[in-house]
């Protein structure tokens, strides 16, 4: 069986993992922070954890989500729940990086944050659903 969400959902999902990472490349160049953060330089810190947040997300909603195709999930509302979890992490991305206001998160940012929160719910709420009717 193959996963086409769960494929399309992991290829972008690497891409912007490759894309933070050398958000956060340039910033090391820039602040010549090799490791860490060493100088507390804001956009280096916005760098490191818009790549690091992704990195701690995705494989597990990626887990998630090829459970559920595996089992024959309803396959438009995989692609929606996906949808939602990649422009979820984009915005969280978007936000971190954005200027801001000090102690004020950027609107991206904390609708990214929400919309991870609920495609996690609406994850394990559906694989839960699955396990009690007997498809997973």
């Amino acid at each position: 069986m193959t996963l086409p969400v769960t494929a399309l959902t992991a290829a972008i999902c690497a891409l912007l993992l490759l894309l933070t990472a050398i958000m956060t490349v340039k910033q090391r160049f820039r602040t010549g922070d090799a490791f860490g953060n060493a100088s507390g330089d804001g956009a280096l810190t916005a760098a490191m954890r818009s790549h690091g947040n992704l990195a701690e997300h995705a494989p597990m909603f990626l887990i998630m989500a090829a459970l559920l195709e595996l089992s024959n999930a309803n396959h438009l509302m995989l692609m929606i729940l996906c949808s939602l979890f990649m422009a979820a992490r984009i915005g969280h991305i978007i936000g971190l990086n954005m200027k801001h206001a000090e102690r004020k998160p950027p609107l991206p940012r904390s609708l990214g944050v929400v919309g991870t929160w609920i495609s996690y719910a609406w994850a394990i709420g559906w694989i839960g659903y699955m396990i009690v009717i007997g498809n997973l």
